[in-house]
Formats: C-alpha cells, structure tokens, sequence
C-alpha cells in the first residue's frame, strides 16, 4: 500500500514538471528573437570597436548611438536589455550574419546601398551621416581643397582618403593606419593634418575623454551615408516593427537624446533624423 502511494506522487510530480515545460518556462527561448520578448533573447550585431556608436567596454558593457537605437528598437520589440545578446558583426560579415540567422538585426554604421539591398532588408535610415574630416582645433583646414600639400590619414582598406584625393586634393599626401586610434594619434603629435571618414564615427572618436576639446570636425559633406538597421531578406514581419520603432524613437525625442550623449562632446552638427524610407543621395 505504501509502495502505491509513492508511486502516484511520483507520477504526479512528473505530471506537473512537464506541464511546466510546455508552458514555456525555459527562460533561453528563441535565442534569436521572436518578436516577443518574455523571456527569451535576441541577438544583435554591432561593431565593438567604435567609440560613440558600437563599442565594448572594459567592464563588459557596451555603448554608443547604434547601441542605444537597437536597445530602444529592442525594447518596442518585446524584449528588456539583459534580454539582447550583443554580437560583433565586422563590415565584411555582416551579410553573411543576418542570411546564416547568426542575428536578428544589425546595427552597425550600416550604409543602406542598392548593391547591399539585393540581399539584405533595411529598415531607417536612423541617421545620415557625412564623410567628413577631423582636424585640430586650432587648423586652418576648412574645406577638402586645403589637403593639397597636408598629409591626410585614414586607415587601411578604407577608400575615403583615395576619395578625398582623387575629388578634391590631388596633391594630398595619403598616410593609412592600422585603425582609427592610430590616425588619431597621429593627428594629436602632428604626424598628419587630418583624419577622414564618416563625420558619426569622427565624432564618435573625439568625445572620447582623453580627446574631448582637442579636435574638431570641419563639418564638410563630401558623400552621403544613410545608416538602415539590416534584417534578413524578406523578413518583413521584423522590418515593419523595427520601422514603427524607430519612428517612435524620433517621435518621444530619445533618438535626439542619443545623438547629444553620444555625439556632443565632439560638436557633432548632426542632420535632422531621417524620414523612414527617405534615402538621400
């Protein structure tokens, strides 16, 4: 008789423990984001070295603009910060990552361009940035056609410095850099006149704490980049929400908070936020 009773509790326990299963209680859930939060995580590619827009910090955490838009397109989406599992998706990868479902999105100074739209889905633009140059606070640089004679640096694999040559300062002497730490090392010593690059990525680097009012951005214009979070082609379900997010994001003025706490320590003269779907040439 005791041996029966023993039994059935058993038997009710294990009733119950799969009853609890079924009701979702597994706290990974979909590691790549349903859309729905509770619980579960989503996973999101940034860069992790770029000051003011994706980068990790030494304690762990990560900060910058991209960074806050995906937390705050996160949050529309269902999901609570220590629900994101940030990824480190590289510029090369960054295809590869959102078609292999390695991330739900990316946001990453993503330029949304004809050629990377036949396989990727952008939701934005979030921002419109500017290749742009960053020079001492004290120089005399102000437009492209002073670089002829100066030494101007960007890093390697990059085309901006060519761009600047080959458009605006045929006689520029072009210096390239391992990354863009160096060149501004090289700018503080004087070693080069100038760093150029996207104006979101230059000022992201002068605000950090030990450049904040060494430099200056000269505020020029010379391309246009139309920063979209990627999604993976034909997932429109996703780029719907993220979309709505974003115009929300605009609309309670936290898109315009983000620029200023991650930009202004650099002057960063920043263009309106952009219209969804309003792709500047």
């Amino acid at each position: 008789m005791k041996l029966r009773k023993v039994s059935a509790a058993a038997a009710t326990a294990l009733v119950l423990a799969l009853t609890a299963t079924a009701c979702g209680g597994d706290g990974d859930g979909d590691s790549n984001g349903s859309g729905s939060g509770g619980g579960k995580t989503i996973k999101i590619g940034i860069k992790y070295d770029q000051p003011g827009l994706g980068l990790k910090e030494p304690d762990g955490s990560f900060s910058g603009f991209d960074v806050d838009v995906a937390t705050y397109v996160a949050k529309e989406l269902g999901y609570k910060p220590d629900q994101i599992e940030w990824v480190e998706t590289k510029s090369a990868d960054r295809e590869n990552a959102l078609s292999r479902g390695d991330v739900k999105m990316i946001a990453a100074t993503y330029s949304i361009t004809d050629e990377r739209k036949q396989k990727v889905d952008f939701a934005g633009p979030y921002l419109l940035a500017h290749q742009d140059l960053l020079v001492k606070k004290d120089s005399d640089i102000t437009k492209a056609t002073d670089l002829n004679e100066k030494k101007l640096c960007s890093v390697a694999g990059s085309t901006s410095a060519q761009n600047v040559k080959d458009d605006f300062a045929p006689k520029a002497q072009l210096t390239q850099r391992g990354g863009y730490s160096e060149c501004l090392s090289a700018l503080q010593s004087g070693a080069v006149d100038a760093l150029t690059t996207d104006d979101s990525i230059l000022a992201g680097y002068a605000a950090q704490e030990q450049y904040k009012g060494q430099f200056k951005l000269a505020g020029l214009k010379l391309s246009n980049e139309n920063y979209g979070i990627g999604v993976k082609k034909g997932d429109k379900a996703t780029l719907d929400k993220v979309n709505a997010a974003l115009e929300k994001m605009v609309s309670d003025k936290s898109w315009d908070k983000a620029v200023k706490e991650n930009f202004g320590p650099a002057n960063y003269k920043n263009e309106p936020a952009p219209k969804i779907g309003q792709i500047v040439q």
